[in-house]
């Protein structure tokens, strides 16, 4: 039997902003690295198991400046060194954030309402001591375990609990068809063009077209527009092998001797922010991950199985 738990309204400090070589908001592997924490925890104290997660987002703060172009983050290099002097560091880009999760739970919760009331005032002990995204969990609004929604009505009581906020939905597919489209007028045309028609901010001439066009005639530039209408945004969505799978112990400074180890780059793909007073079904929603010999990868329900994945 599946339930469904909601952690409404989580509020988080210094989450990190920076996924692969997009920014800000936290890639969706660090929702579902949640997920499977907490899940680890449960299994053991509850017998129950976590799967599904979706992503809501009510509130979102990048901590970063601009001057009305480029955008920088604001970085502090502490402590100083001996001699007095800012040490070298690796950027790293924070956020703070309010999000609510929404967790799919495998299992059997006994004693009805009261069991599923027990299951939430565990999980208020348990959740502040984990770490969403890099950052730390400073406040849970409301956590509650329920019953999966079978009705309109049913589902309409758990958009307006979540509302206002924008969910994350997965649109691997539309890439997939994208790449298709672009197949049929260009053979050479790879995954990466057609992710870069969702993920580039890309502007056009347009000409007189009677006559040659020579250079320095003037020409009005506007903005090319998406390949699908919505808020699409690109994502990291897991990590691929590059490397053949090494003996534990090979590889030198590696963080676990007992354990295979492979080199690993990014996974890329696309979502879109879509309005929760638009969302009729759950299941569309919730992200997944799944495993496989090159790599880990993050999906949603609509995501086609044997997804190409462009690094």
């Amino acid at each position: 039997m599946s339930s469904l738990i909601l952690l409404r309204r989580v509020r988080v400090e210094n989450a990190n902003a920076i996924a692969g070589v997009t920014w800000g908001f936290p890639a969706i592997t660090h929702f579902l690295g949640f997920t499977h924490a907490l899940s680890r925890k449960l299994s053991v104290t509850h017998g129950l198991h976590l799967d599904g997660c979706a992503v809501v987002s009510h509130e979102h703060q990048v901590h970063a400046h601009t001057s009305g172009r480029d955008y920088q983050f604001a970085l502090t290099r502490n402590p100083l060194t001996r001699e007095g002097k800012t040490a070298s560091f690796n950027e790293e880009g924070r956020m703070h954030m309010t999000v609510s999760l929404l967790l799919e739970c495998h299992g059997e919760i006994a004693n009805g309402e009261y069991g599923q009331q027990e299951l939430a005032d565990a999980l208020q002990q348990i959740c502040p001591t984990l770490r969403l995204a890099g950052g730390m969990i400073v406040d849970i609004q409301d956590i509650r375990v329920l019953d999966m929604p079978q009705t309109a009505a049913e589902m309409c009581r758990l958009q307006w609990r979540l509302m206002p906020g924008f969910v994350l939905r997965d649109r691997s597919a539309w890439l997939a068809e994208h790449h298709q489209a672009l197949l049929a007028s260009d053979p050479t045309a790879t995954v990466l063009d057609a992710w870069l028609d969702f993920a580039a901010l890309k502007i056009e001439a347009e000409t007189p077209d009677e006559g040659d066009i020579h250079e320095g005639e003037p020409a009005e530039w506007h903005r090319v527009g998406k390949p699908r209408p919505g808020y699409m945004v690109p994502l990291m969505t897991g990590y691929q092998r590059i490397s053949e799978l090494y003996a534990p112990g090979v590889v030198a400074h590696a963080r676990d001797a007992q354990t295979p180890f492979a080199f690993t780059e990014a996974v890329y793909g696309i979502g879109e922010w879509c309005g929760m007073h638009r969302i009729t079904s759950l299941e569309a929603i919730f992200w997944r991950y799944r495993t496989t010999q090159t790599g880990y990868y993050c999906q949603g329900a609509d995501a086609p199985l044997a997804a190409q994945h462009q690094n």
